[in-house]
């Protein structure tokens, strides 16, 4: 479990990378203003939670169930939120009316809070972290 959630981790730090370079350097062109600063903070918090993937796949304390489960919301919390983000972000470059999908956004963020209060929960049940 502890390789599947490192290498989660790993993939989206890699691509919030590509990502947060094609915003830097490829999209100003293309949107506007606004549409580049959303698109930021989509690649923010993607690699914000692919280091807390790497961090979760270390901590040899909490059972690999909890794991498994605080990865998944953090997995979707990242899908669902920098994702829609990006699609909205980018929607006037397509023929598709992505805003239709902005209610993802939010489900993503708490999906994140979800993530990261069962990691809190863990931890502190966890006798061997006193």
């Amino acid at each position: 479990m502890n390789k599947t959630i490192l290498g989660a981790g790993v993939f989206f730090g890699a691509t919030a990378v590509m990502l947060g370079a094609f915003g830097a350097h490829g999209l100003n062109n293309l949107v506007d203003s606004k549409a580049v600063n959303s698109f930021t903070t989509g690649v923010q918090y993607q690699m914000y939670h692919a280091f807390f993937l790497l961090i979760l796949g270390t901590i040899n304390s909490l059972s690999a169930k909890q794991k498994k489960v605080i990865s998944y919301f953090i997995i979707l919390g990242i899908v669902c939120f920098s994702f829609s983000i990006y699609l909205l972000a980018t929607n006037e470059l397509t023929g598709f009316d992505f805003t239709r999908i902005a209610l993802v956004t939010p489900l993503g963020g708490l999906l994140f809070i979800v993530g990261w209060v069962l990691l809190g929960v863990a931890i502190l049940k966890n006798k061997s972290t006193e």
